[in-house]
């Protein structure tokens, strides 16, 4: 014990990752005045809005229920200009934050971490970054993301491409002309149903290539008058409260009391025309309550959507290439999109079906199929990420013994109140795998303020060790995958059940985020700290 208390390692805590999540642990640990380095290997702080800045990037959360509400002068001084934010102005933000916390000191940019590795002799962490330079802590906070680690197709020739080839997460902060260019996209996630629309309007030609077509409906965004924003910021703490009561942190919650079975085939359209008219998530989250665990329920929104998206696209053999057979409506994360299926619509832009012509390579000049040969000027990658624990893959993370954390969610991954881990003493998680995710910022402000409260009872009792238990691993990885036993989301492939085609070892589904209620995960978690830490290995 002498030798661990003459020890004195660099900070009290290190981070990783200066989005969101590092922000605010970065302002935490300040409140704290414990000694802290946010490590982050973009060239600034924002994370996701840092990265991803491909045409048409924006939330699809509204805007003033997506921000942090600690700080009231920030509520005070911060206008949104629209219901749903761009990019630019979500980064903006971020910086606007830690220009008014005064975090910029404490952030050291372009480094990224290969590797951390406990030392059990000294009880810290030691960090490695990609130049060999080493830091050291007491602590260690992981703010890396849920959608950060990109991944490009599994496909042969991606790097022999001779043209201009970017991924949606990786795009240049200088701006990207499409003007007079033949341009190909392989994906129709998220991502792409933002980007396609802003890409085909100056594109010469626009050829997308889809291995799996998503369901998505109507964003309904606009702008945000000085009366409007006026009003919101005095409707703020009337916000929050309705945030911290839903289900998923979002302004719309579901629907507990209306049976789809107690309404009439006609009084379900005009619910659901109602819905699809409003802006944002209502179609996905305030449907009827058997929608997301009753198949035959599943399947008559799923048929009105699809309606929607006949109605929506000209040609009949296009609309039904773009509506979805292997996953019903809502099953899936619901991508909101502004001009998505009519997009289908303008003469130049073709939808390539990859079940029907799969792509055979990518070649120096475009991609060949099975059935032909595409030339372009550019190239977009629009695949996605290995997701939730795909950041985590991507860092050597080593516990007692030596420990790979690679190892120990082999099987999928295993966490105590999805913040920490066994094995890995003092280090916790925002957004790892088995948290309650929705609205990011308000899973992040709870989850740092967990953690943040945890390592001052730490030191304020003079611990220099804390580790989750089996037991409590075992416990909580078992609540976690009883919570999704009856969803139809488990039933299926995406990044939310862990599954992704171009990772190796990715193939297969987990349970990779915790299925039930924010206000219910916020109440596990509490009992916890309420019951001073007892469930957890303190020394």
């Amino acid at each position: 014990m002498g030798s661990i208390e003459a020890f004195r390692p660099d900070y009290d805590v290190l981070v990783i990752g200066a989005g969101l999540s590092g922000c605010y642990a970065c302002h935490r640990m300040n409140q704290l005045n414990m000694t802290v380095k946010v490590l982050e290997a973009g060239a600034s702080v924002g994370g996701t809005w840092f990265w991803n800045r491909y045409p048409g990037c924006r939330f699809d959360s509204e805007s003033y229920s997506y921000a942090f509400f600690f700080n009231k002068e920030m509520l005070d001084e911060w206008n949104w200009s629209e219901h749903f934010a761009p990019q630019p102005e979500t980064e903006r933000y971020i910086n606007f934050m830690c220009d008014k916390l005064k975090l910029w000191d404490y952030m050291q940019f372009n480094t990224r971490v290969s590797s951390a590795h406990w030392i059990e002799q000294d009880r810290c962490w030691k960090l490695t970054d990609a130049s060999g330079q080493t830091y050291t802590s007491r602590f260690l906070i992981t703010g890396i993301g849920v959608l950060s680690n990109p991944t490009l197709p599994n496909l042969p020739g991606v790097e022999d491409f001779q043209g201009t080839a970017y991924h949606t997460s990786r795009w240049p902060h200088e701006e990207v002309s499409f003007e007079g260019k033949r341009v190909g996209i392989i994906g129709t996630g998220a991502t792409a149903i933002q980007a396609i629309p802003v890409i085909a309007k100056t594109a010469k030609s626009l050829t997308v290539f889809q291995r799996t077509a998503n369901w998505a409906v109507p964003l309904l965004n606009s702008k945000i008058e000085k009366e409007e924003m006026d009003s919101i910021r005095q409707r703020y703490p009337e916000i929050l409260k309705r945030l911290n009561q839903t289900r998923m942190c979002f302004l719309h919650d579901a629907n507990y009391t209306d049976s789809i079975w107690d309404f009439t085939p006609e009084q379900r359209e005009v619910f659901w025309e109602e819905l699809y008219a409003t802006p944002g998530f209502p179609m996905w989250l305030c449907n009827y309550k058997e929608i997301l665990v009753d198949e035959k329920a599943n399947s008559l929104v799923t048929e009105f959507v699809a309606r929607k998206i006949r109605e929506r696209v000209h040609d009949p053999r296009t609309a039904e290439k773009l509506i979805p057979k292997n996953h019903g409506f809502g099953t899936r994360r619901v991508p909101m999109e502004t001009n998505y299926f009519e997009a289908y619509n303008l003469p130049h832009v073709r939808l390539i079906d990859l079940l029907e012509t799969p792509i055979e390579r990518v070649t120096p000049t475009g991609i060949k199929t099975t059935e032909e040969e595409f030339e372009f000027d550019m190239l977009i990658y629009a695949t996605g990420f290995n997701a939730v624990t795909g950041a985590f893959d991507a860092i050597d993370f080593r516990g007692i013994d030596n420990h790979s954390l690679l190892d120990e969610w082999k099987d999928g991954p295993r966490t105590f109140l999805g913040l920490t881990v066994e094995h890995f003493p003092n280090m916790f998680m925002s957004m790892g795998p088995h948290q309650a995710y929705g609205n990011i910022p308000r899973s992040i402000e709870f989850a740092v303020g967990w953690i943040s409260e945890c390592i001052e009872y730490c030191r304020d009792h003079g611990i220099t060790y804390i580790e989750a238990t089996d037991e409590g691993v075992r416990e909580w990885t078992d609540h976690v995958h009883d919570l999704g036993k009856n969803l139809l989301s488990n039933k299926v492939d995406s990044w939310m059940t862990g599954v992704n085609r171009n990772v190796a070892g990715k193939e297969k589904r987990t349970v990779a985020r915790y299925m039930g209620s924010a206000p219910e995960f916020r109440s596990k978690c509490e009992q916890v700290s309420s019951a001073q830490y007892k469930a957890f290995k303190l020394a």
